[in-house]
């Protein structure tokens, strides 16, 4: 990606809109656990892509923002946890942290294909919030909403039955994005595609990996939030995630994983054969 100078007064603007339409997406849940988190209609996008077009600085300074306003919007929580140490901790790792590091995924904003950027940063923003929902649920949370006793391992299963889902609808709507949307120009515009015939083994894996994706999201949601409801009270009950079968949630997300993986090689891999090829004739009709 070559880097262009922006106006102070653009970049700005961009990373306020960024932000706005972060916030609206982060309201509009496809799913919300009762004791934290939510999964959403990739609301982590328009960050990710701030850090994609201006690089990880400004995309932390807009996620740090950002979480500041998902912790105004989501002050309530503050109210279960008492003491100093653990408001700021709550503060910091379940928001400000949490969400400030989404800006992380600019570290890979130099990779030739955008795609592959976004995806990958996609990846890395996730999975530094969940390390800092685990490390908050492990740490602030035990003896609130999860046992004590195995904190560590609740917390690991219960930010993983959201943010997993999370992951997999960022990851493959940045990559639909990214194919579609060129965010390399002064303006982001459409891609102007090249014509080009797909191979059989890449439509194969697109489809495979879609597949895969949405199996490994109902899954994922059925396997888990089945197990957690009392069966005589009715009431959400976080001790019964003892009762998951871990294996039936971790395979299929491994599985989808690594077809998406395995797709977005392909893909890549195909388009810049064809762009070199093309770009060979262009050079050989000039030499001519």
């Amino acid at each position: 990606m070559e880097k262009k100078k922006y106006s102070l007064a653009r970049i700005l603007a961009e990373c306020a809109a960024m932000v706005a339409l972060a916030t609206i997406l982060s309201i509009l849940k496809m799913a919300d656990l009762p004791y934290g988190g939510s999964i959403t209609m990739a609301s982590m996008l328009p960050l990710v892509i701030v850090s994609y077009r201006h690089g990880t600085k400004w995309g932390l300074i807009s996620s740090f923002v950002y979480g500041a306003i998902e912790l105004v919007l989501g002050l309530k929580t503050l109210s279960y946890v008492t003491g100093v140490a653990s408001v700021v901790a709550v503060i910091l790792l379940d928001y400000i942290v949490a969400f400030g590091v989404i800006g992380l995924s600019g570290l890979v904003r130099k990779m030739k294909v955008e795609s592959t950027s976004l995806v990958l940063g996609s990846l890395i923003a996730c999975t530094a919030r969940y390390i800092c929902h685990v490390i908050s649920g492990a740490t602030v949370w035990a003896g609130l909403s999860i046992p004590t006793a195995a904190a560590l391992t609740y917390s690991f299963i219960y930010n993983a039955t959201y943010m997993l889902p999370e992951t997999l609808i960022l990851m493959a709507v940045a990559f639909f994005i990214g194919s579609s949307i060129d965010f390399n120009s002064d303006r982001p515009k459409p891609v102007v595609r090249v014509k080009k015939t797909t191979s059989v083994v890449t439509k194969v894996l697109k489809v495979l990996a879609m597949v895969g994706i949405s199996a490994a999201f109902v899954i994922d949601v059925v396997a888990v939030f089945s197990k957690l409801q009392n069966a005589e009270s009715g009431e959400f009950d976080i001790t019964g995630l003892s009762n998951v079968n871990v294996p039936l949630v971790i395979i299929p997300t491994a599985i989808a994983l690594v077809l998406a993986a395995a797709f977005i090689t392909a893909y890549v891999i195909e388009r810049k054969k064809k762009v070199e090829n093309q770009n060979d004739v262009s050079d050989n009709s000039s030499s001519s």
